[in-house]
């Protein structure tokens, strides 16, 4: 927690310095080089880890160019670019038709950029004996009126001794709860009252860690070994552990796509970032955080 909040008083401070124009500017930052472009990128937590580490790796290739990079949830990213205060808004989830129309009115058209994927792994404490879950079991946990509660009801035994289930979920403004709302419980089905609900994607699992009876879903690389995650069921009837390869492949039944957005077509110093980022080098820093790659590499 402690890096994180010194890199968001490090962005804090680039933030100040500049407005964006989807093509970079210069930084007016008198402890900054005369000339250095800042480019805005703010949103997802399920991809604040990676967008840290390729603005870092991309800092010594472009010495010229700095990336300030802010978390908050996806929708903190699609709000920044409806209202035109971030160059790169990353997204764990796709915009929403009123989203995109919400941007238009003010002038930005939000283009879409795929840059990798995700699995949401269901995590359980390292000591919970859950040998696999199927989406039906996930949607009687987590669904408003679901009958699951208790981890006897799966046949599941702890070792703690404790039966309640404690239930660990994300923010509404979180595109992994959006989406794991969407492929698990369904779009009109809410979530049930009592969810522990966490501003971050470690923070879901820092929690399950800590928690011998909790139950959590989080993206795969934030996994620990404090923690298991739980293979789940496919359409196959296969119990699947969330991995690079099982996303790659469709194995895996909750995976994702993750998304950087921009304002109309991206230009200058923004096109070559997310050129490199979609390049075998940034796809390896994707690889490298735990996260699928756009294609094996």
């Amino acid at each position: 927690m402690k890096i994180l909040v010194i890199a968001a008083a490090v962005v804090a401070t680039l933030a100040a310095c500049s407005k964006p124009d989807q093509s970079g500017q210069q930084s007016q930052n008198p402890g900054q080089p005369q000339g250095r472009i800042l480019i805005q990128n703010k949103g997802s937590d399920t991809m604040l880890e990676v967008a840290q580490a390729w603005a870092e790796t991309y800092a010594d290739i472009e010495t010229n160019v700095g990336i300030a990079v802010a978390g908050g949830g996806s929708q903190v990213g699609v709000t920044g670019l409806i209202d035109g205060t971030v160059d790169i808004a990353n997204c764990s989830r796709a915009f929403k038709p009123e989203e995109v129309e919400a941007a238009r009115k003010k002038g930005h058209d939000p283009v879409q950029h795929l840059v990798g994927f995700d699995g949401i792994a269901i995590y359980v404490h390292k000591d919970n004996p859950i040998a696999e879950i199927t989406l039906d079991q996930l949607k009687a946990i987590y669904a408003d009126g679901g009958n699951v509660t208790k981890w006897s009801q799966l046949g599941v035994k702890l070792p703690s001794g404790e039966d309640d289930m404690v239930l660990v979920s994300r923010q509404s403004n979180s595109g992994t709860y959006e989406y794991f709302r969407e492929a698990v419980l369904g779009k009109t089905t809410n979530f049930r009252l009592g969810t522990r609900d966490m501003n971050g994607s470690k923070d879901v699992v820092d929690l399950v860690s800590k928690v011998t009876s909790g139950i959590g879903y989080s993206g795969l690389s934030y996994a620990t070994d404090q923690v298991r995650m739980v293979p789940v069921v496919n359409k196959d009837k296969k119990a699947v552990t969330p991995s690079i390869d099982a996303v790659l492949e469709g194995t895996y039944p909750i995976a994702r796509q993750l998304f950087m957005y921009t304002i109309g077509e991206p230009k200058g110093a923004v096109a070559k970032y997310l050129d490199w980022i979609k390049s075998d080098a940034g796809q390896r820093v994707l690889m490298d955080r735990g996260y699928p790659p756009l294609r094996k590499i």
